[in-house]
Parts: structure tokens; sequence; C-alpha cells
């Protein structure tokens, strides 16, 4: 007997410890991760750097809440600033506390400096931006929706990629806009540059606020900092998350100046948020990711995973039919089923995680080597070879 709510259709396999690259059993299986805990550790399992800030800032001070200055937020906030569009950070512990921080952000915003009748939000089908009422009404997927009803008022969904359908669904209510560049969850779908600039255009035409949601595509996974840079577009805020705090619990939303400034004392909050022990990491984090050279062999990697996957779709075409994403977040839509993929992956020692329109997802940490992603790689052909001997 289980003495955990019934949440999760967990697989029948525990890890006593990772190194890098790999998950270990207590009975000394090593499997290759490409899920990273969905893309939370990127920067792989017990990272040195994060391990040693870990224990000297465990041994000093975890927690004191927001009444005080915590030092580290700052240190933070300026580094995620200065790297970004934004002029201003509020943190928290997760993704989808990220995401209802620029929920109420956006509204605040239209109530204290536009029209307070604004407070729709266009989102785009195939989405996930959490499992919170307000984000989960965000996404609009029924299958995570049932049995939640009423739906949190204020949210809509369009076509991903379809400029005319956003066009069409403005209303003298609508507040803002909200996308994933690369969705995760919906299907490793990347959206086009063109589309990007073209929702600024939009919001510029008719005083909307654009919202990039990064929690799975951001902190590095493409090549870039942020995933939208390929695209050259600013959007007023963004919220981040997973990949940020390397696998300890961390949410952020960015903002321009002009966002930020509807939040006063008392407009939001958190007891946990920016706590001194997830600062620490965080920074740790940055310091890693920021260092000369890491984005670039992100994408260097990106690039030698392209060639990978190009080769895999033409050699087995009937059982990987296209390759999604881009950099280090990555999708194979499959001919069959992605469960039955993920299983045997699993079974040959490759973690991989599935995802919406039948694809796997492949989510390598960022540090992960040449070597590891051609054995990561090596795997599914094998896997392909079989299925199409079968």
């Amino acid at each position: 007997m289980n003495a955990l709510m019934n949440t999760y259709n967990r697989v029948d396999l525990a890890f006593e410890r990772g190194e890098g690259a790999y998950l270990i059993t207590a009975e000394g299986r090593r499997y290759l991760d490409f899920t990273s805990g969905i893309a939370v550790t990127a920067l792989g399992h017990c990272h040195p750097h994060l391990v040693k800030t870990l224990q000297e800032q465990g041994a000093k001070l975890w927690h004191t809440s927001n009444l005080f200055r915590v030092p580290g937020q700052e240190k933070l906030a300026q580094r995620l600033t200065d790297a970004s569009f934004a002029d201003a950070v509020f943190f928290g512990n997760s993704g989808a506390e990220a995401l209802e921080c620029g929920f109420k952000l956006i509204r605040k915003y239209h109530d204290d400096f536009g029209d307070p009748n604004r407070y729709k939000v266009i989102a785009f089908e195939g989405s996930f931006h959490g499992r919170t009422l307000a984000t989960l009404a965000a996404a609009g997927n029924e299958k995570y929706l049932k049995g939640y009803a009423p739906n949190v008022e204020g949210f809509e969904q369009v076509p991903f990629g379809n400029l005319n359908e956003v066009r069409a669904r403005i209303t003298p209510e609508t507040a803002a806009i909200l996308i994933e560049p690369v969705q995760g969850e919906g299907g490793m779908r990347a959206a086009n540059a063109q589309f990007l600039k073209d929702l600024r255009t939009v919001c510029d035409e008719f005083g909307l606020l654009l919202m990039f949601d990064e929690v799975q595509c951001g902190m590095g996974r493409t090549g870039k900092l942020f995933a939208h840079e390929w695209a050259g577009v600013t959007p007023d805020l963004m919220s981040t998350a997973k990949a940020i705090g390397g696998g300890f619990p961390l949410g952020a939303c960015l903002a321009t100046s002009k966002v930020a400034a509807a939040f006063g004392h008392g407009s939001h909050g958190s007891t946990f948020g920016g706590n001194p022990l997830a600062m620490a990491i965080g920074n740790a984090v940055m310091d890693v990711m920021l260092a000369p050279g890491f984005l670039d062999n992100v994408s260097k990697l990106g690039r030698h995973l392209d060639k990978r996957l190009a080769d895999l779709l033409k050699r087995f075409p009937q059982v990987f039919a296209e390759a999604r994403g881009i950099g280090l977040i990555r999708g194979l839509k499959c001919a069959g089923s992605n469960a039955d993929v993920v299983d045997q992956a699993r079974a040959k020692g490759l973690l991989l995680v599935s995802a919406a329109d039948n694809v796997v997802r492949l989510l390598p940490p960022l540090i992960a080597t040449e070597a590891e992603l051609d054995q990561g790689i090596d795997v599914l052909a094998e896997i392909a070879a079989q299925a199409k001997a079968a």
C-alpha cells in the first residue's frame, strides 16, 4: 500500500544517484538520461559547482522570507535582466507560479495604465502552461481540464502559428497574447520566427502585452539563453523555471519596467520564493550558463544532433516520421506508438519522455558530449531497425 496520492502513472524504476548525463539505480545499472527531469537538470546530475554551492549555502542560511532583503535575489535578478529584455524579476518556486504571476501582472497593468476592461489572454492550441486552475485554462486542453469545471475565465486558444485566427479573436477585452516559442508538452513544435515577429506587431497595433512562456524551452536549451532570441523579438513579460534552478525548485517572471510598474507593495508575493538557498543555486546555474563558450557549445551539440536525427529519418522513415525542435529541445514524431518507443528505449538504458501528437522528447542535459548524444541516437536506431525487421 502506497500513501501517495494516485496522481502519477510512474514507471516501476527508482534511482539512487546521478552523474552528469546518467542516472544510476541502487543495483548499479546506468541509464542515459534524455529526460533531464523534463528539461530541469540542464547541467546534468550532481554538477560539481551546484553541489558545492548547495553545501556551502546549506550550512549558512536557507530561508528568511521576503520580510527582509535577500541579496542573492538582487544579484540573480540583475544577472537575468542584464542578459535579457527585462528590467525586473519576481521569483517563485515553479513554472506555474511564474505564469500565475504573469497573468496577474497582465491584468494589473491594464487596470492601472490601460483599459480596466481588458483581461482576456489569447493562447495557443497544443500549449501547456502548468497545473493550476488558471494555467490549465490558458492551455485549454480538455484532457487536463476534465473534472475541474467551471474553467477560469479569461483565456481562449487559437491554432498554433495562425496569425489570421489571432487577429480574428482580438476584442476590446483582449489584454495579451501568450505563447511558448517551442511547445514542449504539445509535441515539440517550434514557432516560426516570423510568426513571433508578427505577434509583436499585432500586440503593438492593438495595445496588447506579449508574454512568452519559456519554462521548458528557456535557460540555454536552444543554444541561446532564451529561445525567443533567435527571432529577435522582445516580449513584455516572460515566465521561466525548470533549468533555472538546475533541479532545485525555482521559477521567475521577467518583465519590462513599463509592465512591472503595475506591481507595488502587496500586489503579489511568495513565502518561499527567492529564498537564500534557491538564489545561491540559481546564481550558480548562471555562473555556468553565462561562462564564455557554454551556449556556443550547446548550439554545436544541437547541430550535431540535427545531423544524427536527419540520418535517422532517412534510414527509418517507416518508424520516425519527423524531427522537431531546436538545439537540445527536440522531438521525434513516431509512425507507431511513441509510448512503445519510450518503453523500448528504457529497456536498452535510454530514458525518454513522451509528448502530444505521438512525439518522443529528447532533452539531454546541456553538458552532454557528442559521444553521449550518439549513444542515445544509436539506441533509437537499434529500436527502429528491430521494428523494420519485424
